[in-house]
């Protein structure tokens, strides 16, 4: 596996899916873009998105090109989310509160780990950055 310009990172992808279409021809999504680009990068993602099925395609996708995605859901997503904030931002004059944002907001994770490297098809992707 080649290490990628994000081996080593943790990514935080806030919106991950994308909205459903009929267009057959419309745009992947900026969050599922950006999932998709840093998991092949070797990042490991976190992928927040309220709508879960929206998460679980950008899972398959992840799956489908040899990474490993799991969503997760609240109440299950909630502790993940508040380390992920700790390790980013330090400490947060109230955790409680924003765990009761997460809450409000029905907050959802996906988490991915790369498993192997494979060709690049810039697939929409400009060349430089795929």
């Amino acid at each position: 596996m080649s290490p990628g310009r994000l081996a080593g990172r943790r990514v935080l992808v806030v919106g991950a899916g994308t909205q459903p279409s009929d267009d057959p021809d419309a745009p992947v999504g900026n969050g599922r873009a950006i999932a998709v680009l840093a998991a092949r990068e070797g990042a490991s993602i976190l992928c927040a998105d309220r709508d879960r099925d929206a998460a679980e395609r950008t899972a398959g996708w992840i799956d489908d090109e040899g990474g490993t995605a799991e969503v997760l859901d609240l109440p299950e997503a909630l502790e993940p989310l508040v380390e992920y904030f700790r390790s980013i931002s330090g400490e947060h004059p109230d955790w409680d509160e924003y765990r009761q944002a997460m809450v409000r907001q029905g907050k959802s994770l996906l988490r991915i780990t790369p498993v192997r490297w494979g060709p690049v098809a810039t697939g929409g992707f400009p060349a430089r950055l795929a």
